[in-house]
């Protein structure tokens, strides 16, 4: 809302500014009239906003909206403007602009309508760029580049940027100077050393503690309490005072004022009584120790396919296939998480859907308990449903918006006759609810009603209504920030030490994997190419690729910042892959065997295993 304002874009009805200043280059942007401030839009501040997708117009080609960018702000015409249009879709990095300027957004990757988004905000050369999460839900490859082109970018054209974010890995790689809001207020400013190195407003503190790692493992991550207030209200005191571990009697009587040291708190203000005493204080979480037990293999998947015909023509012959998942074989154990990382539409969400048989498989086998789930007859699937269950990505899209939670909690046990009576199956409701922090009332609201922390939490309720043995969850937290992401690791963490549930983790965050996970495999282009424990391929990566996916994780800590590698290109289109090894035309070490038969699996160790021509046996 703060960047909306300033482009004067504050939703109406009923939004406007209230007061305040915002000045551009000694000018005040208030006082300029609907016209002017289409100039300023585009040609001064530009913006990217954080859905391509949605912001970009489906129904004209993306050459098209960038020469209308220019055609505003710029004087360049007739044939100057699709030459323009070429190099800034050439600056930002889409391959072959000339096929590309035709094209629709929909035609189009997520990181490349991206980009074309970059070349539309640069267009007229904005002296300042505003940045809304450019990065969301993006993989850590493709997040890597998107932000070494803005960085690219400011350093050719000298542009300030307002880069909105709840990444701290990306704050400390991209930022020179960071505020932290809270509930509609900046509570804490500094440049980004200082920052990182002594977080001052207790907020910034449960952000810091909320970050997951592997030097967390075993242990809860701080959470911070409540949920951020309403705005609607008169606040009295501190907006954060409910939440705050240092509170005292003067942080709900009085707000607290902004003062030149860059921080908005009663304990750095000396003229508050209490404040020394409230600076000594330390905060804690109360300390439980979570632990896994040693685990057996629960479910195997055998080679398994998930093949898509493509269909041409005017009677819709088969001409080629999507090939998804082709060929994974892995293996969970019981009470363990194994998490399955890899750039998007590598497979993973396929290959989830697909052991629970929510698609259809190709071939290969899904082994559980004595049974192949590929091959058994919907009756005999039916049976088994309660045991293997899902958290999908987007938990409202996965809700009915007409249903009350509670009924949305006791579908599935009604369905698979788990439960007799009324009385018994919303006293189960109430005890599911209470497993997963949420209020009995809560059976009684519709999904829109609930925070975007509260929904997964639904959805997890949901699933333990079966009793499951395993529960794939699928990017459960990769929009959430990173303190309600806290508290959904805790409670999976929690539930597996409680239920020796197993979990299959799709995810493309790599501190969550280092977090939560006790096994990981490597995805790229349908196959897995890496795997091992946690320690083995995260501290030892061995694939070409998982020391890309790894180099490209944004890191908190300065000491830590490594240089990236670049991936070259894309990721092949699973429905024509390369021949031989399918990552050698990404691959730095790529030789001539890469390029004509795929590798086998060398074992580096007890359970390190890898898919690499560098490591053959024979070549070793």
């Amino acid at each position: 809302m703060t960047a909306l304002a300033i482009r004067q874009l504050v939703p109406t009805p009923g939004g406007r500014i209230a007061g305040g200043s915002i000045m551009l280059d000694g000018e005040e942007l208030q006082q300029f009239s609907e016209v002017q401030m289409r100039q300023v839009r585009g040609s001064r501040i530009a913006m990217i906003f954080q859905e391509p997708q949605t912001s970009l117009n489906p129904v004209l080609t993306v050459g098209d909206q960038i020469r209308e960018t220019i055609y505003q702000h710029t004087a360049l015409r007739n044939d100057a403007a699709p030459q323009r249009v070429l190099e800034l879709l050439d600056a930002v990095g889409i391959p072959d602009p000339k096929r590309r300027y035709g094209e629709y957004p929909h035609q189009l990757s997520g990181y490349m309508t991206q980009r074309i988004m970059i070349a539309i905000a640069r267009a007229a050369e904005p002296a300042g760029l505003i940045a809304d999460e450019p990065t969301t839900a993006l993989d850590v490859t493709i997040q890597a580049q998107v932000l070494e082109l803005l960085k690219k970018l400011q350093q050719e054209t000298g542009m300030a940027i307002l880069l909105i974010t709840h990444d701290l890995g990306v704050v400390a790689g991209m930022a020179d100077r960071v505020a932290v809001m809270y509930a509609g207020q900046i509570v804490e400013q500094a440049n980004r050393e200082d920052f990182f190195a002594h977080p001052r407003h207790p907020y910034s503190e449960k952000l810091f503690a909320s970050l997951p790692g592997d030097m967390k493992r075993g242990q809860p991550l701080a959470v911070i309490r409540g949920s951020v207030p309403p705005l609607y209200q008169t606040f009295n005191g501190c907006r954060f005072v409910e939440r705050c571990d240092y509170a005292w009697e003067a942080c709900h009587n009085t707000p607290p004022r902004w003062q030149e040291s860059g921080i908005r708190c009663h304990r750095y203000d000396d003229t508050v009584a209490g404040a020394t005493e409230a600076r000594a204080t330390t905060a804690a979480s109360p300390p439980l120790t979570v632990t896994s037990p040693t685990g057996e293999p629960l479910l195997q998947l055998k080679k398994l396919k998930i093949h898509f015909p493509v269909h041409k023509g005017l009677l819709r012959r088969v001409s080629g296939y999507v090939k998804a998942v082709d060929g994974l074989s892995l293996s969970i154990q019981r009470g363990h998480t194994l998490a399955l990382v890899g750039e998007s539409g590598c497979g993973k969400t396929t290959a989830g859907k697909g052991l629970l048989r929510l698609l259809p498989v190709t071939g290969g086998s899904v082994e559980y308990e004595g049974h192949d789930l590929a091959r058994l007859n919907a009756s005999a699937l039916r049976k088994l449903r309660s045991d293997l269950q899902i958290i999908f990505q987007d938990p409202y899209a996965s809700m009915n918006p007409r249903m009350l939670v509670g009924d949305i909690i006791a579908e599935g046990m009604v369905a698979q006759g788990m439960v007799a009576g009324r009385e018994q199956r919303e006293q189960r409701v109430c005890e599911l609810l209470a497993k997963v922090g949420l209020p009995a009332g809560s059976m009684q609201r519709y999904p829109h009603e609930f925070s975007g922390g509260q929904r997964p939490r639904i959805c997890i309720a949901r699933a333990l209504s079966f009793d499951p043995q395993l529960i794939v969850c699928d990017e459960p937290t990769s929009a959430l920030d990173v303190s309600v992401q806290a508290q959904i690791l805790n409670l999976l963490q929690k539930l597996q030490a409680e239920m020796g549930l197993s979990y299959l983790f799709i995810t493309h965050n790599i501190s969550v994997v280092e977090y939560l996970a006790h096994d990981v495999a490597v995805m790229y282009l349908g196959r897995i190419v890496e795997q091992g424990s946690v320690e083995e391929v995260l501290h030892n990566p061995k694939h070409p690729y998982t020391q890309a996916l790894l180099s490209a994780v944004p890191t908190i800590d300065a000491a830590e910042q490594r240089e990236v590698i670049r991936l070259e290109g894309d990721m092949p289109s699973p429905l024509n892959p390369p021949s031989g090894c399918h990552f050698h035309p990404r691959c730095p070490y790529a030789f001539a065997v890469c390029r004509e038969q795929y590798p086998q699996t060398t074992s580096l160790g007890r359970t390190h295993g890898v898919k690499c021509h560098l490591y053959d046996s024979e070549k070793a």
